[in-house]
C-alpha cells in the first residue's frame, strides 16, 4: 500500500517540507533507505545520512538544522523517534486487517467466535474456546479447550494456548510460546524416584501483555500463574507454576523464574537472571543480566551478581576483583620477603 507524504504527516501531526506528493510504500532505516522508502532521524550521531539516503521521505525533529538541502521529502514533528514508532503501529495495524476463517483448520462447534476474528491455515481450535472481537490467531497454532482470549489479542504462529488459559484484551504472543503447560512438579519418594505431581490450575494473563518468541510459562499447581496488566516478556523466558508478575515489569530474554516467586510492579530485570522459587521480590527492583535472586527483595532495590546484593556494593567489589592478580602478586613477593629474613 503506497501512502504520500502529506497522509502521513496527517497521521503523524507533523509538517511537510519538500513534495507533499511523495510516496512511500515500505519501511527502511535511514542508512539503509532506498527510493520509495520512509526512515527517521532521531539520533545525532546519524545526521550525516540525511544528505546521503535513498529515501524518499524522512521524518526529522522540527529543530533539525540542516547544513544543505537535501534529497529527500521531510516530515518535521515534535519527537521523530515517537511518531516513527506511531506509524510503525499504524503500519501494523493495516498489515494485521485480516478477518475470517482459513481453510484447512479444525474449529470445534462449540467455540465463540465472530465475523471480526482471523483464523489462519492448519491452526486448532478445541471445545468451549471464547474469542473476542478481531482477535487474530495465526497458521499452526493449536487453542486448547476452556480457553478465552479477550479482544484485540494476537495470536502469532506456532503457538500452544493450552487448557483452562485466560488472555486478556490487546496481548501480543509471539511464535513458538507454549503457555499453560504443566509444571515441574515432582515428590520424591522413599526408594529415590519422583511420583509427578497434578497440575490443576491455570494461567491467567491480563490486558497489554507481550510475550516474546518461544517463552513457556506453566500453569499453577492450584489456583494461577499469573501475569499482570502491562507486562512485556522478552523472548526464550521460563516462568514455572504459581509464579506471579506484578503490572507493568518488564523482563529480558533467556530470564528463568522458579515456582511460586512472586515479582512486583514496574520491575526491570535483565537478561539470563535467574530466581529461586518462593521468593517475595518488591515494586520497582532492577536485576542487572545474569544476576542470580535468592533471597526476598525490598521495593526499588539495584541488584547484581550472584547470590544478588545491592548493585553499588558489587562495583565497588568489582574493582577489588580485578585487581587480585596484581593483589596476589604483591602477597607473593611480601611472602618471599619475609622467608628471607
Amino acid at each position: 500500500m503506497k501512502f504520500t507524504a502529506k497522509q502521513i504527516a496527517g497521521i503523524l501531526d507533523g509538517t511537510v517540507e519538500g513534495n507533499p506528493e511523495t510516496e512511500v510504500h515500505q519501511l527502511s532505516k535511514i542508512e539503509e533507505g532506498e527510493l520509495g522508502s520512509i526512515s527517521f532521524l532521531a539520533n545525532k550521531k546519524y545526521n550525516p545520512f540525511i544528505y546521503k539516503t535513498g529515501a524518499s521521505i524522512v521524518i526529522v525533529n522540527n529543530d533539525l538544522v540542516l547544513d544543505k538541502e537535501v534529497a529527500p521529502t521531510l516530515i518535521r514533528v515534535k519527537d521523530a523517534y515517537q511518531a516513527f514508532s506511531t506509524l510503525l503501529e499504524f503500519y501494523n495495524q493495516i498489515d494485521d486487517n485480516q478477518e475470517g476463517i482459513m481453510e484447512p483448520v479444525s474449529i470445534d462447534k462449540s467455540v465463540r467466535i465472530n465475523s471480526s476474528c482471523y483464523v489462519g491455515e492448519f491452526t486448532v481450535i478445541k471445545q468451549n474456546v471464547s474469542l473476542g472481537d478481531h482477535v487474530k490467531i495465526d497458521s499452526q497454532c493449536y487453542i486448547g479447550k476452556d480457553v478465552t482470549i479477550g479482544s484485540g489479542t494476537k495470536i502469532h504462529s506456532g503457538t500452544r494456548i493450552l487448557s483452562g488459559t485466560i488472555i486478556g484484551e490487546n496481548c501480543i504472543i509471539h511464535s513458538g510460546c507454549v503457555i499453560g503447560s504443566e509444571g515441574f512438579g515432582f515428590a520424591p519418594q522413599p526408594d529415590g524416584t519422583y511420583k509427578k505431581v497434578p497440575q490443576t490450575g491455570i494461567v491467567r494473563i491480563g490486558n497489554n501483555v507481550d510475550i516474546g518468541a518461544n517463552s513457556t510459562i506453566d500453569k499453577a499447581t492450584l489456583g494461577a500463574t499469573i501475569i499482570n496488566n502491562g507486562v512485556k516478556l522478552d523472548n526464550q523466558i521460563q516462568i514455572a507454576h504459581n509464579v506471579e508478575i506484578g503490572e507493568n515489569t518488564v523482563i529480558a530474554a533467556q530470564v528463568g523464574i522458579a515456582g511460586s516467586t512472586k515479582i512486583g510492579k514496574s520491575c526491570v530485570i535483565g537478561g539470563q537472571a535467574g530466581f529461586a522459587g518462593h521468593l517475595t521480590i518488591g515494586n520497582g527492583v532492577q536485576v542487572q543480566g545474569k544476576t542470580g535472586v535468592t533471597r526476598n527483595i525490598k521495593d526499588n532495590a539495584i541488584l547484581q551478581g550472584t547470590p544478588a546484593f545491592d548493585f553499588k556494593s558489587y562495583s565497588k567489589s568489582y574493582i577489588h576483583f580485578k585487581n587480585l592478580p596484581k593483589i596476589i602478586k604483591r602477597l607473593d613477593q611480601i611472602e618471599k620477603e619475609q622467608h628471607g629474613k
